[in-house]
């Protein structure tokens, strides 16, 4: 099982900056994919960013040049750091990663419960 805690977060004026945080723990052979998604109030929820394990990072397209993941893998922990931040970008936040807890297991997914990020205009 895979435990995530989410960090971070709290309220910003527009065009501020916050970083979010999310430790993976528990028992588990390899987390592959380490992410953010958020849903505002009255929408669906959608992917923020992502990153594998080798690197490769995916972008919503509302927050690219504006937002940036990084990974450790070491410590499985990802961070999303939130630059120009906007009203729109309110939601809550929430730590996405995929892995398997065997080596022969199945890949899940596995969600943190989530930080609101609130931007005032």
């Amino acid at each position: 099982q895979v435990q995530l805690e989410e960090s971070g977060g709290g309220l910003a004026q527009d065009g501020g900056s916050l970083r979010l945080s999310c430790s993976a723990s528990g028992n588990f052979y390899r987390i592959n994919v380490m992410g953010w998604y958020r849903q505002a109030p009255g929408k669906e929820r959608e992917l923020v960013a992502s990153v594998t394990r080798s690197g490769n990072m995916n972008y919503g397209d509302s927050v690219k040049g504006r937002f940036t993941i990084s990974r450790d893998n070491d410590r499985n922990m990802v961070w999303l750091q939130m630059n120009h931040l906007k009203p729109e970008d309110t939601a809550v936040y929430s730590c996405n990663a995929v892995g398997r807890e065997t080596y022969y297991g199945q890949q899940q997914t596995y969600w943190g419960r989530g930080a609101q990020v609130t931007v005032s205009s």
